[in-house]
């Protein structure tokens, strides 16, 4: 598969410790599901705990639960990581972390099938990688093969690094329970070959932990994308979902969820995040609680540096540019990424290829962007393989923004 070896900026990051800001006064969580609206199931004025359902998402009947205990202050619009501006519940905290439910399970190896998939549901286990995507459901049919992500391909980010390093014991125990309860036969993870932090955070614990081996991939980027880790590791295809050939890929960060919710049954309250990038003062990782307000940590943290700066949800290959940094923290947020926005002078397509050449879905994004708005041609061109990358846009020697095209025409082909 195609791809492209970038400057991964990583040690701008990498440190010893994460801080943590994981006690906000308030948090604000957003009734989305990836891309899905969600119904509230709340109001201003209602006491919650940690682990209350708060909202859901009909159609898979998968709740959103508040990351404290407090009170409901309100119901309103908030900067989401695509971009939009979309309902969030604002919790003031009230700092007690009160539980629904306290609950240690002693043995986290001895659930049924059914009772893990139902446990990841009940968790509101996601995606923690940017996907955002129940993990109940890649565990609902048969599985033979488990591929652990912790490629982290994107520049600048470190958190999956960082998360390795200090819990990387943690998460083989969560591997092993994930084999034993879905009778799955060997499991993969994937690092990029010459990350030697993780790699060492691993090798240390391997050898106590039978059928788990670790796997390097090459320096090269998208070689995180799901498809790509497949094809690398176990020399097979499919062609929507690992599902068809019995795989399921996790990020790791959702294999040290999964943990949490096997050991206590809760789900997702905080996670690390990278903010990084050459337009903040000190690039750092932190642990922050679900639901809160970047701009009121890197107030805490640094200072901005220079002008005319890009503020991305992600990073600056995948993310997502957004206005400023008044932007909310959710599981599926791995970074906050400052960087320069130069204003690049647009030309016509030179006809040169190199997004076709670099492109790992195999697609052709110059076609899709000439073709925008002719739907009958988009479905020639299959816009809806794109993996949303970013490489043709990288590449291009016009600054045509033919990822933003493609993900136009992935909508269009859709409706």
């Amino acid at each position: 598969m195609s791809g492209l070896k970038l400057d991964g900026k990583k040690e701008m990051s990498i440190s010893s410790e994460i801080v943590d800001f994981s006690n906000p006064s308030r948090v604000y969580v957003p009734l989305m599901n990836g891309n899905t609206i969600c119904a509230c199931l709340t109001k201003a004025g209602k006491k919650v705990k940690k682990g209350s359902i708060i909202g859901k998402r009909e159609d898979l009947d998968f709740p959103i639960l508040s990351p404290v205990s407090g009170t409901v202050v309100d119901i309103k619009k908030c900067l989401y990581q695509n971009g939009e501006m979309v309902d969030t519940v604002v919790i003031a905290n009230d700092m007690k972390e009160t539980l629904v439910k306290k609950n240690i399970v002693s043995d986290i190896t001895k659930y049924t099938k059914e009772e893990f998939v139902e446990l990841l549901r009940k968790c509101a286990i996601k995606g923690m990688g940017g996907s955002d995507f129940p993990t109940f459901l890649k565990y609902k049919g048969e599985v033979e093969i488990l591929i652990v992500n912790a490629v982290e391909c994107e520049p600048y980010l470190t958190a999956d690094l960082m998360l390795c390093k200090l819990k990387a014991e943690t998460i083989l125990d969560s591997i092993t329970a994930i084999m034993k309860i879905n009778n799955i036969k060997k499991c993969f993870i994937a690092y990029k070959e010459n990350n030697t932090i993780v790699r060492d955070a691993f090798m240390e614990y391997i050898e106590n932990y039978n059928d788990i081996v670790l796997e390097p991939v090459k320096n090269i980027y998208p070689a995180g994308w799901e498809r790509f880790l497949v094809k690398k590791v176990l020399g097979i295809e499919y062609d929507r979902f690992p599902s068809e050939v019995k795989v399921v890929v996790n990020n790791v960060s959702t294999i040290y969820s999964i943990y949490k919710a096997l050991k206590y049954q809760r789900g997702i309250s905080k996670r690390i995040v990278t903010i990084s990038g050459e337009g903040f003062s000190i690039p750092i990782n932190i642990l922050v609680k679900i639901g809160t307000n970047i701009s009121t940590v890197i107030k805490e943290i640094g200072e901005y540096k220079g002008e005319n700066l890009k503020f991305i949800a992600g990073g600056p290959m995948m993310g997502n540019a957004i206005g400023g940094d008044n932007l909310i923290v959710t599981s599926a947020l791995g970074a906050v990424t400052i960087i320069s926005d130069t204003e690049d002078e647009i030309n016509e397509c030179m006809g040169c290829g190199r997004c076709i050449k670099v492109c790992p879905a195999k697609i052709c994004p110059a076609f899709i962007y000439k073709n925008v708005n002719n739907k009958e041609k988009l479905k020639e061109l299959n816009p809806e393989l794109c993996v949303e990358c970013g490489l043709c846009s990288y590449v291009c020697p016009s600054k045509l923004g033919l990822r933003d095209a493609v993900k136009i025409a992935k909508k269009k082909v859709k409706e």
